[in-house]
C-alpha cells in the first residue's frame, strides 16, 4: 500500500474546488474539511507503518530454532530450581578427632596409641515434618566406641552404620522416630554414667516436649532375631526445665536375666553365673544440673544417680560435677571435673561409659578435662582419668588414662 501524502490531498482539494464542486462551500467549512482529511491520511499512514513492523517480528525475528532454544532454558531452569530445592532439603553434619592416648593399669605396661574419629551423616527433609537420617562412623562393631587404633602397616580401615531412622514431627511439640538413632534420653550436661556418648539405640521412640516439660518414651532392641534371644528394652522419662534447673526421673528395663554374654563374651562389670547374666537391670534413674554464672562465665553444676532394683546387691551409682566455662566460640574453653561410683550391678556394663576405669561397671574414680576453641569449629582439649576398676568384684586396680585431643566439626 502507497503512502498517502496530506499535501497531494490539499492540491486535489484545491482542484476540486476550482471546477466550482466547492463554488458554494464556505471557505471556513473547506478548510476544517482540508484538515480532517489530512489528520486522517496520517492516522492511514502510522497504521501501515505499524503493520509492517509486525510483519517484520513475523517473518523473521521469532524462527523455530528461537522457540526450540526457549523451552530448552526453560526446562533446564526448572531442573536448576528442583535441584536447588533439592538441596534445601539436604544437610551434612559430622566431626573428625585425633586422640593420642595413654593408659596406665596396675599389673599391666604402660600403653600408648593414637586414634581417630570420624562421622558423618545426611539428614533428608522428605516432608515438612518427615525427616530421614543415614549415619556412618570409623571404628568396629563396638556399639559404645567409634574410635579406630592407627597402625597396621596403613590397612584400610573398617567404616560402619552409625544412623539410620525416620522422624516424623506430627506437631511442634511431639515427634516418632524409629531405627538406629541418636539417644533421645536426657542426661546431665550429657554424662556418661548410664549411656556412652557414642551409644545409638535401635528401635522406637517417642518425645514430648512443651518448653517447660519434656517427656520420652523409648523402646531398643536387645536381640531382634527370635533365634538370638528376642529380647526388648523398655524405658520412660519425665523431666522439667525451671529457669536455670534442668531436672528428670526415668525407668529403664533391660531384660537380661539368663542369658548369655551380649558382646564380645564380656559382661562389662555385671554379674554372671554360670555364663549368663544374673540380674534384669531394671533401673531408676534420676538427674539434673543447675546453670548459671560464675566471673562471668557459664557454669554448671551436675548429678546423676542410677539404681537397679532386680539387684540384691552392688546395685547402685551416681556422679557429681561441675563446669566452667564453654568452648564452643573461638577463645572460649572449658574445665570440667567429676567424681563417680558405678557399683557391679547398678546398670548394663555394656553401654556405660567405655573409657572411665576402661569401661563397663564396677569402678570409680576422678575424671578432669579442659578444652580451648582455636575457631569456632575446632577444639583443642584433653581428659584425664584417675580411677579404679574391679572394686566390687575384681582385683581392684588403679587405672589411669590421658586423652588429648583436637577434633574438627562440620
Amino acid at each position: 500500500m502507497s503512502e498517502f501524502d496530506p499535501h497531494a490531498a490539499a492540491v486535489t482539494g484545491a482542484v476540486l474546488a476550482s471546477s466550482g464542486a466547492a463554488a458554494h462551500v464556505p471557505e471556513a467549512e473547506w478548510a476544517a474539511f482540508k484538515r480532517d482529511y489530512a489528520a486522517l491520511v496520517a492516522r492511514v499512514n502510522a497504521l501501515e507503518a505499524e503493520n509492517q513492523q509486525l510483519r517484520a517480528v513475523g517473518e523473521g525475528s521469532v524462527t523455530v530454532e528461537d522457540l526450540a532454544a526457549t523451552r530448552s532454558d526453560v526446562e533446564m531452569l526448572k531442573t536448576q530450581n528442583a535441584a536447588s530445592g533439592w538441596a534445601e532439603k539436604v544437610r551434612w553434619k559430622g566431626d573428625f578427632r585425633y586422640r593420642y592416648e595413654e593408659i596406665d593399669q596396675e599389673g599391666r605396661d604402660e600403653r600408648t596409641r593414637h586414634r581417630i574419629r570420624a562421622r558423618a551423616a545426611l539428614i533428608a527433609q522428605v516432608e515438612d515434618n518427615i525427616e530421614v537420617g543415614l549415619g556412618l562412623a570409623s571404628g568396629g562393631d563396638d556399639p559404645v566406641s567409634t574410635n579406630q587404633t592407627l597402625g597396621g602397616g596403613g590397612s584400610t580401615k573398617e567404616i560402619r552404620m552409625d544412623l539410620a531412622y525416620a522422624r516424623w514431627n506430627a506437631t511442634e511439640q511431639f515427634y516418632l522416630q524409629g531405627g538406629k538413632y541418636s539417644n533421645p534420653w536426657y542426661s546431665p550436661q550429657r554424662n556418661q554414667l548410664i549411656y556412652d556418648g557414642d551409644f545409638r539405640p535401635e528401635g522406637i521412640a517417642a518425645g514430648w516436649d512443651n518448653g517447660n516439660l519434656f517427656a520420652t518414651l523409648s523402646g531398643s532392641w536387645i536381640e531382634s532375631d527370635s533365634n538370638a534371644g528376642d529380647d526388648f528394652a523398655w524405658g520412660a522419662q519425665a523431666g522439667v526445665r525451671f529457669g536455670p534447673l534442668v531436672a528428670a526421673v526415668g525407668y529403664l528395663e533391660l531384660p537380661t536375666r539368663g542369658r548369655e554374654a551380649i558382646y564380645d563374651d564380656d559382661f562389662f562389670g555385671n554379674t554372671s553365673e554360670n555364663g549368663v547374666y544374673k540380674y534384669d537391670y531394671e533401673l531408676l534413674t534420676a538427674g539434673a544440673e543447675f546453670d548459671f554464672n560464675l566471673l562471668e562465665l557459664p557454669f554448671s553444676l551436675f548429678a546423676q544417680y542410677v539404681q537397679n532394683e532386680d539387684a540384691d546387691d552392688l546395685e547402685q551409682g551416681y556422679l557429681a560435677g561441675a563446669r566452667l566455662g564453654q568452648a564452643r566460640k573461638r577463645g572460649t574453653w572449658q574445665l570440667r571435673y567429676e567424681y563417680r561410683e558405678l557399683e557391679a550391678d547398678a546398670t548394663l556394663g555394656l553401654w556405660t561409659d567405655s573409657d572411665f576405669a576402661g569401661g563397663g561397671t564396677d569402678g570409680k574414680g576422678h575424671a578432669l578435662s579442659g578444652a580451648y576453641a582455636l575457631t569456632d569449629r575446632w577444639t583443642f582439649g584433653f581428659t584425664y582419668l584417675d580411677s579404679q576398676r574391679g572394686v566390687d568384684l575384681g582385683d581392684d586396680e588403679d587405672y589411669q588414662r590421658l586423652m588429648i585431643d583436637t577434633a574438627f566439626r562440620y
